[in-house]
């Protein structure tokens, strides 16, 4: 049996260290406890916004998560759905990184995309934007969901 292939955004890797969140922490810890269920991976998007870390031992500690997760570049065609994402109200401008997650995960094949970022990409509205834009796109659909929900 094929094993769920999941996105993982910023937000879950971050979890994993983030000690003013213990309840998060955990539950993402939990999510991680069953990755052998799971084909992982994140982008290169990831590593950007986890090296933009003030703190260099935290950035290096959040660094050090993605060697246990496959990533792959950002590619042209992952930046134009975004945009399209964009163009037809799914995220705004100022959303651009949110959308390119998003888009990173459909270009790539991925079943669901992980997040903790309820404001921009876990919430139903932006789920039902995203599936109309793959849909008029004959794109493949995707889930959103946080950690919990896998």
């Amino acid at each position: 049996m094929a094993r769920i292939r999941i996105y993982l955004d910023t937000s879950v890797l971050s979890a994993l260290i983030d000690t003013r969140a213990p309840d998060r922490m955990a539950l993402t810890e939990g999510f991680f406890e069953r990755r052998d269920s799971f084909d992982l991976a994140t982008s290169e998007l990831t590593r950007l916004e986890l090296g933009a870390a003030t703190d260099p031992a935290k950035k290096s500690e959040l660094l050090a998560l993605l060697d246990s997760v496959a990533v792959f570049p950002i590619t042209r065609e992952m930046e134009a759905l975004a945009g399209e994402y964009i163009k037809a109200g799914a995220f705004t401008d100022l959303q651009f990184n949110d959308s390119l997650h998003v888009a990173a995960a459909v270009v790539s094949g991925f079943q669901i995309l992980v997040s903790w970022n309820f404001r921009h990409l876990v919430n139903r509205q932006r789920r039902l934007r995203v599936q109309a834009v793959n849909a008029s796109l004959q794109l493949p659909g995707i889930e959103i969901l946080s950690p919990p929900e896998v």
